[in-house]
Order: structure tokens, then C-alpha cells, then sequence
């Protein structure tokens, strides 16, 4: 299965309560955190929600 890095490249400040919520689920905490998650459609659920705040690449 393939798996996805995360990064947090933007602040959540400003951004909404559902948006910070959804990049301490991820596990960022501050910019340029980075995790790698299995791509489940969950998963990019959450990072369709922070797209703007993040960005993504596949990993082997």
C-alpha cells in the first residue's frame, strides 16, 4: 500500500478550529512537522480539509 509525507508548510493561525483539529489528527504541530500515513481514503479526507496548509508526496 502506498504511503503518503505530510508536511505542514503554512501556520494554522487564523485558520478554523476544524482545520487546527485536523492537523493535530495528522500529528503536526508546527511548520515544516512532517509524518507518513498509509493512504487510506480517511487520510485524504483530512488532507483535503488542510490542503492549503500542507503539502503531500508519495513515498515507497
Amino acid at each position: 500500500m502506498a504511503r503518503l509525507k505530510v508536511t505542514q508548510v503554512r501556520s494554522e493561525i487564523g485558520s478554523k478550529q476544524n482545520q487546527r483539529d485536523t492537523l493535530r489528527s495528522l500529528g503536526l504541530k508546527r511548520i515544516r512537522d512532517a509524518v507518513v500515513k498509509e493512504d487510506r481514503p480517511e487520510i485524504r479526507g483530512m488532507i483535503q480539509t488542510v490542503t492549503h496548509l500542507v503539502r503531500v508526496e508519495e513515498v515507497e
